[in-house]
């Protein structure tokens, strides 16, 4: 019972952790990646359809994004995905494929994207702890209900707390990796 508890509780962080690296794709860095792409939704038939499942994406010479969508039809819908996603990108079509240049990041726009990772790496900290609170409080239920000792408890607590250490250990990395990332030039 106690494992169960103790299992959920590293997947919702496992989860957390996911998110933080999604959020933390969203943020551009002055390189070219494909990731920064992943939330751009172009409507396919009826059905919004993440980007890089209708195009082929290339990273050219590091600052450059070329999207070969897979039918000629869909280069203006792509476009017009592009320019109303909040990426603030430009995008130029030149009928068989979209050109997405990354502007150079000046020193304010490298501190405002530090800010916003910061909080979003603030925000990931503060869902593991709710895990640990939410775990902590169901392994006090077990013993309120005398289904588990003080003993059984304590050690619980400690491998709760053991995951959270670790998981927000991994958050500090990766919070670490994207801030140094943004302020390199």
């Amino acid at each position: 019972m106690i494992d169960e508890i103790i299992d959920d509780a590293s997947e919702r962080m496992e989860k957390s952790l996911h998110s933080l690296e999604i959020a933390f794709n969203k943020i551009r860095t002055g390189r070219a990646h494909p990731g920064i792409l992943d939330t751009v939704m172009v409507p396919y038939y009826g059905a919004d359809t993440p980007l890089n499942q209708l195009a082929n994406i290339t990273v050219e010479e590091g600052r450059l994004l070329v999207i070969v969508p897979w039918e000629r039809a869909l280069i203006t819908e792509v476009e017009k995905a592009i320019l109303k996603s909040d990426l603030g990108l430009n995008p130029s079509n030149n009928g068989e494929s979209i050109r997405l240049p990354m502007p150079a990041l000046t020193e304010e726009t490298r501190r405002d994207y530090t800010k916003q990772a910061k909080h979003e790496a603030e925000n990931a900290r503060v869902a593991i702890r709710n895990i640990r609170r939410d775990a902590n409080s169901t392994i006090k239920d077990l013993l309120k209900d005398k289904e588990i000792s003080e003993d059984d408890q304590h050690r619980a607590e400690e491998r709760i707390q053991k995951l959270t250490d670790k998981y927000i250990a991994s958050v500090e990395a990766t919070f670490g990796a994207k801030e140094k990332d943004l302020l390199s030039i």
